[in-house]
């Protein structure tokens, strides 16, 4: 391919990128998977980010593009819409076409043919591992790719931020304590489907993170009630009997032909508890995904001590763990949730910040630790 990148993040990142989906389709394809999207190049990986990023940076009716890129031939996506005459990519027509494509869920489809990169047309429906290239603001850019069998959120591979980049570690999903929601989100083969709870956890996650208010999540184990020693009474607001949609929601058997609906109705139920994150105090749920109570303040527990350090990693490579004071982690939110975790051993707690930081705090038996994981470049 001819295209000669100009951002220089794009050059620097595209060989790690590249290797990431030639070892991911080579392994789908080991476990016997079939209908894979294609290998992008590291010619293609490099010129769609590049691409994409001046596309990001300019203006159209005084909005910034927000758009999701596709790497596949229209053949292998289901019922595309293919434009006449396939347009060759520029930040230009990027830029122009954003508008259409919005909307969640929605990509641009991008294929190379006689050295050439081109938009034939915009599309649904990918393959498994498909690459894609999404605009999230002015300068962000995250490439992903569809997880196996497309349930779930997609797997993100890199980050870039102006000439900041982050490489997601895919083996930290292997170091010892991993919680099974950072699991998750690193491995494109877990969970299994769509109504598996850690899923929702990480739907919920999501979800708090874009309503943009910053709140928490206490996910506490079902049949015990220790973790009322920790919240300073009377709760503000308790929910009795238990909201249990999302509970019942996981237990239904789904077909294919009910699988659009069934999601739609998780997706509701999810942005619902989300939404109650955003209320001042923490929102409690259960491992059975049972909302207990919302706007609930934490409190340090009749037996407990103040929560002294915390172990912090983010799953970026050549990102160093620190042990540091929870309040320098970004003030009484975060202390709350680690002072938590720290009674609470048997709990998750999940922190939204109002720029977007999210934060799973989980007991670390091996560290004898509250170890707390910066995921938002996971959430993206």
């Amino acid at each position: 391919m001819a295209y000669k990148s100009t951002y220089q993040a794009a050059t620097v990142a595209a060989p790690a990128i590249e290797s990431h989906f030639i070892k991911l389709l080579a392994s789908a394809a080991l476990q016997g998977e079939t209908d894979l999207a294609p290998e992008p190049s590291l010619a293609v990986v490099e010129a769609i980010i590049d691409v994409a990023f001046w596309a990001s940076l300019r203006r159209e009716e005084g909005r910034s593009p927000r758009v999701s890129l596709a790497y596949l031939p229209p053949h292998l996506a289901e019922q595309p819409l293919i434009f006449e005459e396939r347009i060759l990519i520029t930040p230009h027509v990027l830029t122009k076409l954003a508008p259409a494509v919005e909307r969640s869920g929605i990509h641009l489809g991008v294929w190379d043919e006689d050295g050439e990169l081109y938009v034939w047309g915009t599309t649904r429906n990918i393959p498994d591992c498909c690459f894609v290239l999404e605009v999230i603001e002015p300068g962000l850019l995250v490439i992903k790719h569809r997880r196996i069998k497309g349930f779930g959120k997609f797997i993100n591979v890199a980050v870039l931020k102006g000439d900041e980049i982050k490489i997601i570690d895919e083996h930290s999903k292997s170091l010892p304590d991993c919680p099974a929601m950072l699991t998750s989100l690193l491995d494109y083969n877990s969970p299994s489907g769509w109504n598996d709870s850690v899923n929702v956890l990480v739907q919920l996650a999501a979800s708090m993170r874009l309503h943009g208010h910053g709140g928490t999540l206490l996910v506490v184990r079902s049949g015990s009630d220790t973790w009322r020693d920790s919240i300073i009474h009377p709760i503000t607001y308790p929910v009795t009997p238990a909201f249990d949609e999302l509970k019942k929601l996981m237990g239904q058997v789904v077909n294919e032909r009910s699988m659009n609906l069934w999601q739609d109705d998780v997706n509701r139920a999810v942005d619902s508890v989300a939404g109650l994150t955003a209320v001042d105090g923490a929102t409690i749920i259960n491992d059975q995904l049972e909302l207990l109570a919302f706007g609930a303040k934490i409190g340090l527990s009749s037996n407990g001590t103040p929560v002294e350090e915390t172990l912090v990693t983010e799953p970026v490579v050549g990102s160093m763990a620190a042990i540091i004071h929870p309040s320098q982690m970004g003030g009484t939110r975060h202390l709350s949730a680690a002072q938590f975790v720290f009674d609470q051993r048997d709990a998750i707690a999940l922190v939204s910040s109002q720029d977007g930081r999210f934060t799973i705090f989980s007991w670390s038996p091996c560290e004898n630790i509250v170890h707390a994981h910066f995921v938002d470049s996971l959430l993206l």
